[in-house]
């Protein structure tokens, strides 16, 4: 039988390839949880009142950065890296404007490099994400590097 929803190969991803994930809209229990169990109880999470009267940030409780990043890897993982990825090697990545509760995101990946490495059966993949809101604003880029599983372990 055959099974769906399993992660690109390597070989699925050559430079210039591009593709979009679905989206997700960001809930204030998202922020709230996230805040809770990472401890990241900055008052800009925390403290709707600072926000009105002190933020340039309007529109709804913010989101940390590191949240946004985590969903947009959760979108990014099951649409391509179920069973095919080996792991994730390091990333640079940028801020470039704030999310809220109620924004939806979604990422579009461009692949930038992708190489055999010396063992066999594995290659390097990198690409550019960008986190999109519902506007058609990039609010973080980043550019991860991923060990891939190749076709058949070639």
């Amino acid at each position: 039988m055959e099974t769906i929803g399993l992660g690109l190969h390597f070989e699925d991803l050559p430079v210039g390839r591009t593709f979009r994930t679905v989206g997700r809209t960001i809930t204030e229990p998202d922020i709230v949880n996230f805040v809770g169990a990472t401890g990241m109880t900055e008052v800009l999470f925390t403290d709707m009142e600072y926000v009105a009267q002190h933020s340039d940030i309007k529109g709804g409780r913010v989101a940390p950065g590191s949240l946004v990043f985590s969903m947009a890897e959760g979108l990014v993982l099951v649409a391509t890296l179920q069973h095919t990825g080996v792991a994730f090697l390091g990333m640079e990545l940028n801020i470039l404007g704030p999310v809220v509760a109620g924004d939806t995101i979604h990422v579009e990946c461009e692949v930038v490099e992708a190489r055999l490495t010396s063992k066999r059966g594995r290659g390097l993949v990198r690409t550019r994400n960008r986190i999109v809101n519902q506007r058609g604003e990039t609010v973080i880029e980043y550019t991860p590097l991923r060990m891939m599983k190749c076709r058949n372990g070639n």
